[in-house]
């Protein structure tokens, strides 16, 4: 999966240069968001002015400060079109890498259950879900780095936490400390979803075989054969809703409290009126952005636990090119 795209002379430009770009349009994407988080807490600032003191804001201001944000948001959109673009041409590479290598070794892949299955759809798979993590991971870790600075400074004032009393940069630590929280939480909660997704792409790759089979082969893909491979492949499906059931109580429980845990924080400090409209928005949009990319686990974990199963797969599948006497690996428990 790695080797064959990183590791190749044919794609080392593509795989190592395109990452570097991907790192730069990342850390670029982000900085630009730094500076709409600035032009927010200047924005409500003047609103805060504007409605305090009648005519203090003149319409030149107003409309002006509004078309500089269309000028930052221009950048960000062109920015975000022509990454996503670049990125998706990077991972359909890395996806072409996958193919070839696994194409010359076909002899010895052929004899495993699924093979056209998992050169084709699985490969597909994981270049779509690496896409789409790989992105939103490097985003948090590029987001953690630009606004956890940010938050620091902002949270100087902030010394008053509702039922602990006083504490240096307090936001900080309640983003990191109810992000860890979650994180852990969901990832007990969801600790067998893994094994069944894998099971799933076992059934429903035996369930697709017999089913191909009998497209040419009257023999097969009888009443009772398909009956019993189809009954499996729903047995696996109702469990899997089962387990997804209380991961999603658990995961938009802790969501939703998340949502007003910034502003219970700051309740001393709004209450006081210790700071003004522009430097709260400041404040909230900033601890919005540290815990959303500590919480990268949490609301990326459904994607993670496809992408196990689709490695699992995958690498089971490698290791019948060093030993082609493996065969197709038992379901997890």
């Amino acid at each position: 999966m790695f080797r064959s795209f990183f590791l190749s002379r044919e794609w080392l430009l593509w795989a190592w240069l395109g990452m570097i770009v991907i790192v730069g349009g990342t850390y670029y994407q982000v900085q630009v968001d730094v500076q709409i988080n600035e032009w927010f807490g200047g924005f409500y600032d003047m609103i805060q002015k504007a409605l305090g003191e009648p005519g203090a804001v003149t319409s030149d201001e107003y409309y002006g400060f509004l078309f500089s944000f269309a000028k930052i948001a221009g950048i960000y959109i062109f920015v975000a079109v022509l990454l996503s673009f670049f990125t998706k041409h990077w991972v359909f590479r890395w996806r072409h890498a996958m193919n070839d290598f696994y194409m010359r070794n076909w002899g010895k892949l052929r004899h495993i259950e699924g093979a056209s299955q998992r050169v084709q759809e699985d490969t597909k798979r994981f270049a779509v879900i690496m896409e789409s993590l790989g992105s939103r991971l490097l985003d948090s870790v590029m987001t953690l780095f630009a606004f956890l600075p940010i938050l620091w400074e902002l949270s100087k004032g902030i010394k008053m936490l509702p039922g602990v009393g006083e504490l240096e940069h307090a936001l900080v630590y309640v983003a990191v400390i109810f992000a860890l929280f979650g994180t852990a939480v969901l990832a007990a909660v969801g600790v067998k979803l893994p094994g069944l997704e894998f099971n799933n792409q076992m059934v429903e790759a035996a369930y697709r075989k017999e089913l191909v089979y009998g497209e040419d082969d009257e023999s097969r893909a009888e009443p009772p054969t398909v009956k019993e491979l189809f009954y499996n492949v729903r047995r696996n499906y109702f469990r899997l809703f089962f387990h997804y059931m209380y991961f999603d109580v658990a995961k938009w429980s802790y969501l939703q409290f998340g949502a007003i845990v910034p502003y219970l924080a700051l309740g001393p400090t709004i209450i006081s009126g210790a700071i003004t409209l522009g430097v709260m928005q400041q404040i909230v949009r900033a601890f919005g952005r540290v815990e959303s990319s500590f919480q990268f686990l949490v609301h990326s974990w459904s994607t993670i636990v496809e992408l196990m199963s689709v490695f699992k797969r995958l690498r089971a599948f490698e290791a019948a090119i060093d030993d082609p006497s493996l065969g197709t690996p038992r379901p997890a428990e």
